[in-house]
């Protein structure tokens, strides 16, 4: 007897739906980055996007703009980052660890080749390099790197003071 063949669902179209940051508002909009696999690294993400939001921004941070990752929205996903970051003015990075996230660093990299004013946050204190808080190819990407919430708030309200246009 022949197995019937499986069916796959259709592969969701990234222009349909999650259309980040669609209404355009006259707040500056930041990509908040970071590593989000335990509950412990999305209650500090969440934290450091309020702080952001509270600054005055729009804002986008990936879990929660973005469906549940599963096998068939991957591509979706990252259409929609890269157009997050693609509409925003500034990238707020999380770079605490002993190593910086690879989907971070790829966040980071993308932004800096696409001109965004990036700011790194690293309140960790181990250090993994001896002469570098963090790789030097992220460390000398950034415009400001800050080493606690308060200085981020600090550095988030310079860039709108400074603000272009």
């Amino acid at each position: 007897m022949a197995r019937p063949t499986p069916q796959r669902r259709r592969r969701h179209d990234p222009r349909e739906g999650m259309e980040p940051m669609t209404t355009r508002t006259s707040r500056p909009r930041a990509y908040v980055a970071g590593p989000l696999f335990d509950e412990g690294e999305r209650w500090f993400i969440e934290k450091v996007d309020a702080l952001v939001a509270a600054a005055g921004f729009d804002t986008f941070l990936p879990h929660r703009d973005n469906p549940p990752k599963d096998e068939f929205n991957v591509r979706q996903i990252f259409e929609n980052d890269k157009r997050g970051i693609d509409e925003c003015d500034v990238v707020v990075a999380n770079l605490n660890g002993i190593t910086t996230d690879d989907g971070t660093a790829w966040e980071l990299g993308y932004a800096y080749a696409t001109g965004k004013y990036l700011i790194g946050l690293h309140t960790d204190w181990r250090m993994r390099f001896q002469h570098e808080v963090v790789n030097l190819m992220l460390e000398c990407s950034l415009h400001r790197m800050v080493r606690s919430l308060e200085e981020l708030q600090v550095a988030l309200a310079e860039w709108t003071a400074k603000r272009p246009g």
